[in-house]
């Protein structure tokens, strides 16, 4: 019987993206590789504990639940959270971030210098700016500024974000006109920190790095992942947490937060047969505009 495997993961690096899995492995994605797998007869999602510490009950979670953690480990990894608040006294710096997902669709969010733009990477961000470098007592206030003041939200639902990819403009200009128009206003703001230092207006375009300039559009997205069940695709884009995979003569996405905590098994191209035996449903483009600025 094959070895099966668990799933840490989706990774984003200057490399590119790449699935992860328990004990360090990693395997790297490229577009127009086969993503493959099957999950074990019989089995049931784990609990993927928090903060590197496995779930102390072994807690079963839901197939649908993209977080793959039981309540108490949730409240953990939420608790120790820069997201949260839960560290209020991090030296490093932060900067704060515009970030654009589609036509309607901006969000205001801070990261750690140190990690550049991976977490725009992570979120799926089509283009971003940065908008602001400081502490991050100094960079929470300006996003809390800019929430109030501008009515910009701090998080966008991934069915959102994936609803709007579809329509995506095919110009680089086109793309950054809002987060243009908001960044003018944003800096304008009273109220903004003095420790925090306000950044040019530079729009940076994942476009060509997330594989969606000319690729088709998805036509569903999976689920959830269930014990028996198996997938076989072709990658023809990724963005944040999603693999967009060519099935036969459509496109389904797959959030790959769904794939952690389950046995994952081997599957062979032509086991595969490039077919999805997992619960997809139809995705429906669309696009939601936000209240006031846009």
């Amino acid at each position: 019987m094959a070895q099966a495997w668990k799933c840490a993961g989706l990774r984003w690096s200057a490399q590119g993206p790449a699935l992860m899995w328990d004990g360090g492995r990693r395997s790297p994605l490229s577009w127009g590789k086969r993503v493959a797998f099957g999950v074990a007869e019989g089995g049931v999602r784990g609990c993927v504990g928090a903060r590197g510490h496995p779930c102390p009950v072994r807690a079963v979670v839901p197939g649908r639940s993209t977080g793959a953690r039981c309540d108490e480990c949730a409240r953990l990894d939420r608790a120790h959270s820069v997201a949260a608040d839960g560290i209020a006294d991090d030296p490093r710096p932060y900067r704060v971030y515009l970030a654009w997902f589609g036509p309607g669709l901006v969000k205001v969010g801070i990261t750690a210098v140190e990690r550049g733009p991976v977490r725009l990477l992570e979120q799926g961000a089509v283009c971003f700016s940065w908008l602001g470098t400081g502490p991050l007592m100094a960079a929470r206030r300006t996003e809390e500024l800019l929430r109030a003041a501008l009515r910009v939200p701090d998080r966008i639902p991934y069915a959102e974000k994936r609803a709007v990819r579809a329509e995506l403009p095919g110009g680089e200009e086109e793309r950054a006109c809002e987060l243009r128009e908001l960044h003018a206003l944003a800096v304008e703001l009273g109220g903004w920190p003095e420790s925090l230092a306000r950044e040019p207006f530079r729009s940076v375009d994942h476009m060509g790095v997330f594989g969606l300039a000319g690729a088709p559009a998805a036509v569903g997205e999976v689920g959830e992942l269930v014990a028996g069940g198996a997938l076989s695709g072709e990658l023809v884009s990724a963005a944040g947490p999603d693999l967009h995979l060519a099935v036969g003569e459509k496109v389904v996405v797959l959030d790959t937060r769904l794939m952690r905590g389950w046995e994952l098994l081997p599957v062979t191209a032509t086991e595969g047969g490039g077919e999805v035996r997992l619960p997809v449903r139809d995705l429906k483009p669309g696009r939601r505009h936000q209240d006031g600025l846009f």
